[in-house]
């Protein structure tokens, strides 16, 4: 195919009209974000629960509203179990001494037999919003829009306030300072233990919203939740940075980072619609994550080289 025939054959109104779609998506993806960020900046510490964990909420919920129990019961449900997988996580790291990221692995590696018992050991459970009152659907897609960043709002204005509370700031320290943490009388493995519960609690609820969002929720679903996290959390923190510079503060940083998942969704259907094969989406997100990591780092040397080429200059005219 010619480059002419290839441009010709992209419709520019089928990607205007897939745009809605990936922000509804994008926004639940940043909501499991908000989840992936609380381990990664605020605890530093690398999760791979919540590739687990993420299925598990949508399991939960799913079938909850099979059997009949109302909307938010499931996703209160699949809240609640989101952080007992990651008191499990924890308990590993703490208790047993594995290291975190292998806690996570084991957690994740048998969460796969524990979500499959969840689903009567089926693949994939389905649920119609026409059979059902489910808080959205992408049957609904505006609706979906306006109700995911009204959740987003009310958790980000809820973790603004948790955050600066006594608990809230002993999370933030021993992810900053383990050490001076503890010399501060601060319990650090119980800090740990909570930061990771409170982060899968909010990646499996944002599992149950995707589950109702697509109709169903699959064993598979969670696969790669860790990079698109990542991806949300990173694109959001460059945005706001951009954006604000000095004036980001962490309310800001964190609704950043909700819109940092829009924004990779965004990327996704650019990239489907300019007809590149469904199976380099992981390479695409790859590199994407890998580009806007790179950017704060090679703005900061390139600075740094300005600087060190200032002095020289200034050291040779003295």
């Amino acid at each position: 195919m010619t480059v002419t025939a290839y441009l010709a054959s992209l419709n520019i109104l089928r990607l205007f009209k897939n745009m809605p779609g990936g922000i509804a998506q994008g926004i639940i993806w940043g909501l499991m974000a908000l989840g992936i960020y609380i381990t990664f900046r605020l605890l530093d510490v690398a999760d791979l629960t919540v590739d687990g964990s993420f299925t598990t909420g949508g399991a939960v919920a799913v079938m909850l509203i099979l059997a009949g129990q109302n909307v938010w019961v499931a996703m209160l449900a699949a809240l609640l179990a989101g952080i007992l997988a990651g008191l499990v996580t924890g308990l590993l790291h703490t208790k047993l001494g594995i290291p975190v990221i292998l806690a996570g692995i084991l957690t994740q590696f048998s969460l796969y037999s524990i979500n499959l018992r969840i689903m009567g050991m089926a693949a994939n459970k389905a649920v119609s919003v026409d059979k059902f009152n489910l808080i959205l659907s992408s049957r609904h897609v505006p609706s979906a829009i306006l109700k995911g960043i009204l959740i987003a709002l009310a958790l980000i204005s809820f973790f603004y306030w948790y955050f600066g509370t006594e608990q809230g700031c002993s999370i933030r320290a021993t992810g900053s300072n383990p050490n001076m943490s503890r010399a501060q009388g601060i319990n650090v493995d119980s800090m740990k233990v909570l930061g990771l519960a409170i982060s899968n609690g909010i990646v499996a609820f944002a599992g149950g919203l995707m589950a109702q969002y697509q109709g169903f929720a699959d064993i598979n679903m969670g696969r790669g939740a860790i990079v698109i996290g990542l991806a949300a959390v990173i694109i959001g923190e460059v945005l706001g940075r951009a954006i604000l510079g000095k004036k980001l503060n962490f309310f800001g940083t964190m609704s950043f980072t909700v819109l940092g998942g829009a924004v990779y969704y965004l990327v996704v259907i650019v990239v489907l619609w300019l007809k590149f094969n469904s199976n380099d989406l992981k390479l695409f997100t790859a590199l994407i994550v890998a580009l806007f990591l790179a950017v704060p780092y090679l703005k900061e040397q390139s600075r740094s080289s300005f600087r060190a080429l200032k002095r020289r200059e200034d050291s040779k005219n003295a």
